[in-house]
């Protein structure tokens, strides 16, 4: 599938179909996201496939939202802040976030091209995710991903004009600076 048609088309997914996807295209998504930038080289990730029902049961209540109870799996990401935290101090909290990111794009870039739907999730109780699954307390989780089948027809998504966000040079300046020919001698 063409790149732009796949940035452009990807879509927040809340309906799935009860017929189960193959995890190991799954565990391809999850390896798309090794391939995004680290800040230091440092990967920071950690991941948890989750496909037991009850569990996936207590995670769509730890978000308060009942559609992931609908999904055959959960992805959940991690990050574990330490060694970045640790390499740049307090900026790396910054960064930490910024590479989950990075990461969790390609997984759902990744995710769409394979056919499989999703939705990003960051809305969670956090301490309920981790107890229903034995997290550390040390790793922070970053979002949950239930993963299925689409059983709807996404939306077309409204998009800013581009030009209501993009300047040249400073802030709110819309123009591009005209290029002065060069006087041949």
């Amino acid at each position: 599938m063409d790149l732009d048609l796949i940035i452009q088309s990807r879509r927040s997914i809340r309906k799935y179909k009860n017929s189960k996807p193959d995890w190991r295209t799954i565990i391809e998504c999850i390896d798309a996201m090794r391939y995004a930038p680290m800040s230091g080289g440092i990967f920071t990730l950690k991941f948890i496939l989750v496909s037991d029902k009850e569990k996936i049961n207590k995670l769509a209540k730890a978000a308060q939202q009942q559609f992931i109870s609908t999904a055959k799996y959960v992805v959940v990401v991690l990050s574990k802040p330490n060694r970045t935290i640790n390499a740049y101090g307090k900026r790396g909290e910054n960064y930490i976030k910024q590479q989950a990111g990075a990461a969790i794009q390609n997984f759902l870039l990744k995710a769409h091209e394979k056919g499989l739907a999703t939705c990003w999730v960051g809305h969670f109780v956090e301490n309920m995710i981790k107890t229903v699954l034995k997290i550390p307390e040390e790793l922070t989780v970053e979002a949950i991903f239930p993963i299925g089948k689409a059983n709807e027809k996404p939306k077309p998504k409204s998009l800013a004009e581009l030009d209501s966000f993009l300047y040249f040079e400073e802030y709110e300046n819309q123009q591009m600076r005209k290029i002065k020919k060069i006087e041949q001698a």
